[in-house]
């Protein structure tokens, strides 16, 4: 009999987090590393989101709080909901989380049995599949591509649906891509997958950081009164606020989904951080005149990691229109590397020569691309990507 159960054979740890890791222990040995890793805002997060936690500290807010969520929380997350999706939510159809991701991962556990299929758009976000096989669920990869803007397209779905067809996820904007469903696509994909009988997965934890005049489509939106059932949507304040490690997330979804996520959560995490939740409440009822600031440097640091990306023999990339991510197409540098190189072994190679640390895009169902963060400073861009270029042109 095993030590470790069987159910964690196919797991791999979060990919991005393992090269966040190994870069932050190069630097704690004083080695200069520039990190287009993490998923992170480099911005601190806004005072008076700070200055309620430390008044929820002085309080005496330190005790457990309900499963699903404070109140003024819920309240305040199905208020901001109903206002931006412009649908109809109570506090009922909230529970609160210890981040996007745990409000993912407490649905697929809530809703799948074994065997069943979600299917998942590639590139897709590293934690996806490994969530939905923890609850049983089998993960069906469908390739997407850039020539259609990295989204999935209905006849895409319907090819890849099953009668085991339980769940289909959309993540927009996207991490890796920064790609986004504009309206028609928006419209196209959650009417199929609708028509089709299956939830929507909607991951929105990017849905404040859309570029370029464009904005972001919930298929909350869209699916009409009936459709709104067969949608669950994840969200929270990590990228909005710069707020990744308070670990306040949330599920917004139908009443009897939400219940059983909270049994899952009273059996697991019990509440999220009491003072945080008050912080997050905070973030979502206060002042947001930061965000167009962030937003205006993200669109400055994006196009200037796109010229320098460009500028490289061998590496090639599409404008995101979203998130904060370039995922850049590298196999002209992969394929004069040798016959046996990959994208692994070129992030390998900055991280060890120029001292970059970037993810490779086969942990996001990407071979032969690079992902990079522009969630960091221009200098540290120019820097970095200057290292890269000077690496690149000696192969």
């Amino acid at each position: 009999m095993g030590r470790i159960s069987s159910r964690l054979g196919p797991i791999k740890p979060s990919p991005t987090l393992t090269v966040t890791q190994k870069a932050q222990e190069l630097r704690a040995k004083g080695v200069d590393v520039i990190s287009f890793s993490a998923g992170e805002p480099d911005f601190a997060t806004p005072p008076h989101v700070v200055a309620a936690c430390k008044k929820a500290l002085d309080d005496g807010m330190t005790r457990y709080t309900p499963v699903a969520g404070i109140p003024a929380l819920r309240k305040a997350v199905a208020e901001e909901s109903a206002r931006t999706r412009n649908v109809p939510c109570a506090p009922s159809n909230v529970v609160v989380t210890a981040g996007a991701k745990n409000a993912l991962y407490s649905f697929f556990q809530a809703v799948l049995d074994p065997g069943d299929e979600v299917i998942v758009p590639a590139p897709y976000w590293v934690s996806y599949p490994d969530q939905i096989l923890l609850a049983g669920g089998k993960p069906v990869i469908v390739e997407t591509r850039s020539a259609d803007g990295w989204v999935l397209t209905p006849a895409a779905l319907k090819a890849a649906a099953t009668a085991r067809t339980k769940a289909v996820v959309i993540n927009t904007p996207s991490n890796p891509t920064g790609a986004i469903y504009k309206d028609k696509a928006a419209a196209a994909i959650t009417e199929c997958a609708l028509g089709l009988g299956m939830w929507i997965v909607s991951d929105e934890i990017y849905r404040d950081l859309v570029y370029d005049g464009l904005r972001h489509v919930s298929p909350l939106s869209l699916a009409g009164e009936a459709g709104r059932e067969r949608v669950f949507v994840a969200d929270g304040v990590s990228k909005s606020f710069a707020m990744t490690g308070w670990r306040i997330g949330w599920g917004i979804g139908p009443t009897d989904v939400m219940k059983a996520i909270d049994t899952i959560q009273g059996q697991s995490v019990s509440n999220a951080t009491t003072m945080a939740q008050v912080a997050a409440a905070a973030a979502l009822t206060g002042p947001r005149g930061f965000l167009e600031e962030w937003k205006d440097q993200y669109v400055e640091r994006r196009d200037l990691m796109v010229r320098c990306l460009r500028a490289m023999p061998g590496m090639a990339c599409e404008v995101p229109r979203g998130a904060f991510y370039v995922l850049a197409d590298a196999s002209g540098v992969i394929a004069r590397m040798g016959k046996d190189a990959d994208d692994i072994a070129l992030a390998n190679l900055l991280l060890d020569k120029a001292r970059i640390a970037v993810v490779p895009g086969s942990a996001f169902g990407a071979s032969g691309h690079i992902r990079f963060s522009y969630a960091t400073s221009r200098e540290a861009i120019e820097k970095g990507l200057a290292r890269m270029a000077e690496l690149l042109a000696t192969i």
